[in-house]
């Protein structure tokens, strides 16, 4: 069975951060225009997952912007990783498999990982996966891990949820894999933020700004989104992705790393008290943001949930690589949002106040239809 993909080959992570369970295509040519390949998503006369789109750069205003965003969160973020890290070793117990899903949860499980070693003087094994919208997870890898670890202590790690629908993907995935009789894993995913009440295992709740969501490959590790794709992608193997090594100059995905991890000490004697916090509050998910995203969808007139995206990571993508067709926040002048109005007016794209979202933003994407 194939080996997982590391750094330097592959990514730029460090070879004992993270493995990749995904097929190198960085050799082919799977990039298109964002706009045309959103019009032929819409129409169904392709899968999200069969192309990348090509990848926006910010211009220098937005990376400074980058930079001082992750200095003013570094240590949040740091409280929310010792957050859930320690929910998941209290609960899961310390012999835990860390999986990340590709690319979103990627630094998260990095994070995740190093949190364990420097607080624990644990060495947690971390891979990255791919799991698609409507596609599920990727079986192949779930073969793999289940012969090299024991499925049951496999921890699925992702960046944040929105409404949700990933969660569900796994869940029901996962229910489908063992079903086929493959390995049986824990759905339990587990995130740094869960502002949409879908998870019950995370670090904070809050819809915060998560400096991993301001950019795209050139803070994941230099790899891109996930393909499957099935000239590409044969029955025996991972799903796909590519390694921007071209834009290394532009890389900041140890950066970031580094700047959390620093932030460690500031936020150790916290910890303890989140956690204890966490396992006495009733952390059932109810799917709120996805009762939130509705209604708006409903006010709108728009179409599909699919066009709805809640929550500041979020946002951030439909600004970065979809063809957004407004945003709502919650408070126009908010501080975490400068990013947002940054990219917004970039690409000529309303932003509306209201006061009543229960989000404190969100992205639609605009109907080509």
């Amino acid at each position: 069975m194939t080996a997982p993909l590391t750094g330097p080959d592959f990514g730029s992570y460090a070879a004992d951060e993270v493995g990749w369970l995904l097929k190198d295509l960085s050799h082919v040519d799977l990039e298109a225009d964002v706009t045309e390949r959103e019009r032929r998503i819409q129409a169904g006369d392709a899968h999200y997952a069969e192309t990348l789109p090509i990848e926006y750069q910010p211009d220098t205003e937005y990376r400074e912007l980058f930079e001082k965003v992750l200095q003013d969160s570094s240590i949040r973020l740091a409280r929310a990783v010792g957050a859930v890290t320690d929910l998941v070793l209290t609960e899961r117990g310390s012999d835990v498999t860390l999986v990340s899903l590709a690319r979103a949860g990627t630094p998260v499980g990095v994070l995740m990982r190093r949190w364990a070693r420097e607080v624990h003087g644990l060495t947690l094994p971390h891979y990255a996966v791919s799991i698609v919208r409507d596609r599920g997870i990727d079986a192949i890898a779930l073969d793999y891990l289940s012969r090299q670890h024991d499925s049951k202590n496999v921890v699925f790690v992702d960046g944040w949820t929105g409404k949700g629908a990933i969660a569900r993907e796994l869940s029901q995935a996962l229910t489908a894999h063992h079903d086929a009789g493959g390995a049986e894993f824990n759905d339990d995913l587990a995130v740094l933020a869960d502002p949409g009440h879908c998870a019950r295992t995370f670090g904070t709740r809050d819809d915060f700004l998560i400096a991993s969501a301001c950019l795209n490959s050139t803070v994941s590790g230099l790899v891109s989104r996930t393909v499957l794709n099935d000239t590409l992608i044969g029955p025996g193997d991972f799903h796909g992705a590519k390694f921007y090594a071209h834009l290394a100059g532009e890389d900041v995905s140890n950066h970031l790393l580094d700047s959390v991890t620093a932030a460690f000490s500031d936020v150790r004697e916290h910890v303890p008290g989140d956690v204890e916090e966490l396992l006495c509050a009733d952390r059932t998910p109810t799917w709120d943001g996805w009762k939130s995203v509705d209604a708006v969808r409903e006010q709108y007139g728009i179409s599909s949930v699919n066009f709805v995206k809640p929550g500041v990571g979020e946002t951030t993508r439909v600004l970065l690589r979809r063809v957004p067709w407004r945003i709502l926040v919650r408070d126009l002048d908010a501080p975490e949002h400068a990013h947002i109005r940054l990219l917004a007016a970039a690409r000529s794209v309303p932003v509306e106040e209201i006061p009543s979202l229960a989000y404190s933003c969100m992205g639609l994407i605009k109907d080509l239809a």
